[in-house]
């Protein structure tokens, strides 16, 4: 983006630092604004009409999120809460017409996140009609390592806080279900779990339980 076009979207434009545990915005609260996350991460949490909580995605830095004018809604439909210390940008959604105008690319970029949303739901829900948990989980670490892995000579960290309750709610299962499956997989070398801190030890055998190919022997 040429300077000029960026300060222009710059004056626009409200920065934010989200403490962690702090809430964005609320589910349900009337969408007026638009935004992009600088640093840290936020995962998206929502209420069922049931009352249960899921967590329906996580989001990195880069992403757009808050964009419910492009769902056609009125109302934010989840509530990001920070995971780590994090700083975001925002605008009114009114200046989303001229922004476009003067940076199409942005609309390209946002088209494309949110065909990147719609296929990793379409994705989670197909995991969770047809596969094991087992593998389910293990889908979902493996996501989480392509989006904020670490790599050291341990292994991949995770590079964000990340509960066994966290898990519990990105797959649709419970925290003791998560939890005797991490304890499986660390008494064989898979994973290594702390407090709300995960490392993958060996990705090939965690891709094999995601698979299909090979199970622990978590019963």
């Amino acid at each position: 983006m040429a300077e000029a076009e960026l300060d222009r979207l710059l004056t626009r434009a409200t920065m934010r630092r989200i403490e962690i545990g702090e809430a964005v915005f609320e589910q349900g609260q009337k969408a007026t604004r638009f935004f992009l996350l600088l640093h840290g991460r936020l995962k998206v949490a929502q209420v069922t009409p049931a009352g249960q909580q899921i967590i329906v995605r996580v989001v990195h830095p880069g992403d757009l999120f808050g964009f419910a004018q492009a769902l056609q809604r009125e109302d934010y439909p989840g509530t990001p809460i920070a995971a780590a210390e994090s700083v975001v940008m925002s605008w009114p959604n009114e200046v989303w017409g001229s922004i476009v105008e003067q940076n199409p690319h942005l609309a390209v970029n946002a088209m494309r996140t949110i065909g990147q949303r719609l296929q990793e739901a379409h994705t989670r829900i197909r995991e969770m009609s047809t596969e094991e948990v087992e593998r389910r989980v293990a889908h979902a670490v493996l996501r989480l390592v392509e989006q904020a892995g670490r790599h050291d000579r341990d292994g991949v960290h995770v590079d964000f806080p990340l509960s066994r309750q966290d898990v519990a709610e990105l797959t649709g299962t419970t925290l003791h279900t998560v939890s005797r499956l991490f304890s499986a997989w660390e008494s064989q070398g898979i994973v290594k779990g702390g407090r709300q801190k995960l490392l993958v030890r060996d990705k090939s055998r965690l891709q094999a339980l995601a698979d299909g190919s090979t199970r622990s022997n978590s019963d």
